[in-house]
This record gives C-alpha cells, sequence and structure tokens, in this order.
C-alpha cells in the first residue's frame, strides 16, 4: 500500500504529526507497535505554549481533565528548595489519556494507525519503503521518524548516538498521594532527578532519571528509592506515604541525551528521535508538539510545491529544527551537569534563594514561545 506520509512512531511527536497532515488531506499511515491506551515513562508535564497548536488541531487537553500547573518547586539533594511560578504556566495529562485521544483524532481525520512493529526503512528511487514484523512492505513519499528515545531502527541505521552506551535510566509510576493540582516538582537526589505533578484522574504521575552504575548497586527500584531518593526529603515524604497505583513501575534503559541529527537518511526526525533534552531543564513533550508542526508545515509546502525538491525540505527542516531547539539542549545540558556537581548544586540554589528573579529567566530560556495557531 502506498500513502503520502508514513509516520513511524506513534508518541506525541508522530500522534500531533499525524493528525495535522491528515486533517489537511494527506493519505497518512503511522506506524506504531504498542497499542493505545498505553503508559509511558515520561514526565506527564507540557507547558501552555503548544496550546495554540493544540486548538488548531481541534484538541483541548482541558477536555480531558488535563491539571492546570501554576507553580513551580526546585529541590537539591540535601533538600534546599525555591519555589516560583511558571511564567507561561503548564498542564499535566498521562500520555495514558493524551496518546490515546490523539490516536483517535488522527482517525477521525482519515489517518491509517498500524499496530506493528517496523523493522526496516529503506529509500531508493526517491521513494520510501517501510517493513514489518509482518513482511509487509508499505511506500511513501515521505517518512517522519517519531521512534522515541533510542529504537532498534536507530540501530539498523546505525545512528551515531547509539554507539554510546547511555548511563541514564528512567522509572515513573502513578501513585495515590495528596499532592496540590497546579504544582509540578523537580527533586535533585545522588545521580538523577525526578518529577512530580498530577494527572487528569487525580493520580500523582513520579517520573525520575537516575545513574545506570548507581541503580546496580542496590537490590530493585523499591530499595533504591528507599535508600537513594529518599535522602531528598521531599522524596521521602512522598515514597513514605503515597500508594503505588501501578502494579509495579515502570523503567527503561539507555536514555540518551546525545547529540542527534533532525534528518537521517532523507527521514525527517521528529520529538525524541531528532533529540531529547535533560527533563530537569526543560520539557520534551512541548518540543515534540512543536517538531510535529514544523515537520508537518514543510511537508505541506513540499507537496504544494512551494518547497521545490527534497533536498530543499531537507535543509529547510534542519534550519528550522535547530533554530527552534539547539539552544533549548544545550542549556539542558549545562544546567543539568551544575545540578549532578553536587556541593556545587547546594551554592547554586543559595544564589537562586538569594536572588529568585534567576529561576524564572532560566524557566523561559528552556521554554519556547507561545506557537502559533496554524496548519
Amino acid at each position: 500500500m502506498s500513502f503520502n506520509v508514513i509516520i513511524v512512531g506513534g508518541g506525541l511527536a508522530g500522534l500531533a504529526s499525524a493528525v495535522h497532515l491528515s486533517k489537511e488531506g494527506l493519505s497518512v499511515l503511522l506506524i506504531e507497535k504498542h497499542e493505545y491506551p498505553k503508559h509511558k515513562v515520561c514526565g506527564e508535564y507540557i507547558s501552555n505554549e503548544v496550546l495554540p497548536y493544540l486548538n488548531a488541531l481541534d484538541f483541548n487537553p482541558f477536555d480531558y481533565g488535563a491539571k492546570k500547573i501554576v507553580d513551580f518547586t526546585l529541590s537539591t539533594p540535601q533538600s534546599r528548595s525555591i519555589s516560583a511560578k511558571l511564567p507561561s504556566g503548564g498542564f499535566s495529562i498521562s500520555r495514558y489519556c493524551i496518546d490515546w485521544e490523539l490516536s483517535k483524532k488522527a482517525k477521525q481525520y482519515g489517518a491509517e494507525i498500524l499496530h506493528v512493529n517496523a523493522t526496516d526503512i529503506q529509500f531508493k528511487n526517491d521513494r520510501f519503503e517501510v517493513f514489518t514484523h509482518q513482511n509487509k512492505k508499505y511506500t511513501s513519499e515521505l517518512v517522519i521518524g517519531s521512534f522515541g528515545k533510542r529504537s532498534n531502527l536507530d540501530m539498523k541505521m546505525n545512528r551515531s548516538f547509539v554507539q554510546k552506551t547511555s548511563p541514564f535510566l528512567g522509572v515513573k509510576a502513578h501513585y495515590k498521594g495528596d499532592f496540590p493540582e497546579n504544582a509540578v516538582g523537580l527533586h535533585n537526589f545522588e545521580g538523577g532527578y525526578c518529577g512530580i505533578s498530577k494527572v487528569e484522574n487525580n493520580d500523582v504521575n513520579i517520573c525520575y532519571i537516575a545513574d545506570v552504575e548507581l541503580f546496580k548497586q542496590y537490590k530493585n527500584i523499591d530499595d533504591f528509592q528507599k535508600r537513594v531518593l529518599s535522602r531528598n526529603r521531599f522524596l521521602k515524604e512522598v515514597f513514605d506515604t503515597y500508594e503505588l497505583a501501578f502494579e509495579k513501575p515502570l523503567s527503561i534503559s539507555q536514555v540518551s541525551f546525545s547529540k542527534k541529527e533532525p534528518v537521517e537518511n532523507h527521514i525527517l526526525m521528529c520529538g525524541d528521535s531528532a533529540g531529547m533534552i535533560h527533563p530537569l531543564a526543560g520539557n520534551g513533550m512541548s518540543m515534540a508538539i512543536r517538531a510535529a508542526q514544523m515537520a508537518s508545515q514543510k511537508i505541506l509546502k513540499f507537496k504544494s510545491g512551494k518547497i521545490k525538491s527534497r533536498a530543499d525540505l531537507e535543509i529547510q527542516y534542519t534550519e528550522v529544527w535547530n533554530k527552534e531547539f539547539s539552544s533549548r539542549l544545550k542549556s539542558g545540558h549545562i544546567i543539568a551537569r551544575l545540578f549532578r556537581l553536587g556541593f556545587f548544586s547546594e551554592l547554586l540554589m543559595i544564589l537562586l534563594k538569594t536572588f529568585p528573579f534567576i529561576l524564572p529567566n532560566i524557566i523561559k530560556h528552556t521554554h519556547g514561545k507561545p506557537m502559533k495557531a496554524e496548519l
């Protein structure tokens, strides 16, 4: 079967692209190996910068119970903390909910969603061939790669970042507990940091990034949380008093913040496939949604003839992606590195408390301006 666009990977970037392109009349196939709805390891906080674009897609997260976030608390491993108002605010919604609802919206506009594993993407004679584990082949003129942080396709393509072993793992679970629904917390601990916010069903999402080698020194996730994360008093209160809502926490390994390219093998990379920001210093969910708009708009201009060639399409997408995200990613690396320096992070917190105007400015630098409400 042939399509205008095949999207490989059905996370936020892939789903938003599928809604956008199908709403504008292109034939779209989205390939996602997991059925919806499904929980994913994710901080589940999104800044308000994306709301105008989501509204243009006829999607309002507050219709599904998303929590409005206005307050922010940051703490160090020694439990020094500072609180501030988020300059532009945000909202919290589970991936279980938002992915499922966006998938229904994509289908409403005519996109096909196929729940299989894509095993290979080949480009020849100016066309793409996408193969699945069922030995089926699908063809298209264009492919968006939104297959996440690290996948078998990255290895198949021999992308440079997969040659490096990542020192991080991610853990996430929902809990029942008394956490304010208009707040997000970001709490550092030895070797990592943990985000906390309440989602649409009043569960509290707790998601953290941790150093793999440190984690290996402990028996299991529960042991690690009690003996490492709980040295931070904010996290200790959570793990001592909240009730786990999942059967067990979800985890992923090989979480990579290494540099990636926004176009590889003629595939327009989107979301974490193009680059992942440290959750300590930004929010990848907003970046994924913004990248979906950028990729979709460039594809529509290419299909209408306003972009004359595939080479121009790839150049323009790379330029706009780097202009929008490069400085964010660099800021994220620097901030995350500073907070991993132990004693220095405590000094940094003293500085932030002495000059409280600094923190809102840092937040602004790691977030984007409001997106345009246009397709």
